[in-house]
């Protein structure tokens, strides 16, 4: 993977890798076991997708609510003085009718032929009350964009309101190739073929490689570790353990 740098306007904390929060947004340390509930962490797909990147913690000590009035973002905060001269402050603004504006100042650089995106938090998938911010995807092409960053979101449906409070991530950064032309087209037979001919297979392995992790939660949902084993053992031959 590339390296990534940072430069940062202002006292506010560096980018961090995402932290599965457990207990927070990545649910409670309920166990694998009959009667729990399901938990997010017990998804590993969704818990490896949510530590691909990296987060932002909201900096200041004054919290900011965000509601839509009459069809208008409204931004509630005790801000204050402003915390640095340089700074713009308020640091947000309403951006047109539905969506809001944060000044990060935050540069991030990766190497040519990557891009920086912007993503939701992947907290915004578990929060039960749906106020974690909703952030708008970007690319930005960091290798001639030098630019300290801002970043925009949607503003919250009529009645639902997101929450910035200090120490709480709401943004994430995933890098990629700035390149996304992809090649897409059907499955050859043979591939085809040979695809369905694993899935058959482990279709019918599955007890076995899931002997000893099947358990139901208190919603009645079947779970066993079939993908995580699976996953450690690929992870294992690619080490050549």
């Amino acid at each position: 993977m590339p390296k990534v740098t940072y430069r940062l306007h202002g006292d506010r904390p560096p980018p961090r890798p995402v932290k599965l929060s457990i207990p927070g947004w990545g649910g409670v340390r309920e166990p694998r076991a009959d009667g729990s509930h399901e938990q997010p962490w017990h998804c590993a797909p969704f818990a490896e997708s949510a530590c691909y990147g990296l987060e932002l913690l909201y900096p200041f000590d004054e919290e900011l609510r965000v509601t839509s009035v009459d069809g208008q973002v409204r931004l509630d905060a005790d801000w204050g003085a402003p915390h640095d001269p340089d700074m713009m402050w308020p640091p947000f603004r309403s951006f047109g009718e539905d969506y809001y504006s944060y000044q990060l100042s935050l540069d991030l650089a990766v190497p040519a032929g990557w891009a920086v995106r912007t993503e939701p938090h992947p907290r915004y998938f578990t929060d039960p009350t749906n106020s974690t911010p909703l952030a708008v995807p970007a690319l930005l092409r960091s290798d001639w964009w030098p630019m300290i960053y801002f970043c925009i979101f949607k503003a919250p449906p009529p009645g639902v309101t997101h929450v910035f409070r200090k120490g709480e991530p709401f943004i994430s950064f995933i890098i990629l190739p700035v390149d996304p032309a992809l090649e897409l087209a059907p499955m050859e037979d043979e591939e085809a073929a040979q695809r369905e001919m694993r899935a058959r297979r482990l279709a019918e392995s599955r007890d076995r490689l899931a002997e000893g992790t099947r358990w139901i939660s208190s919603t009645n949902t079947v779970f066993d570790a079939t993908y995580r084993n699976l996953a450690r053992a690929a992870r294992r031959q690619r080490s050549g353990g």
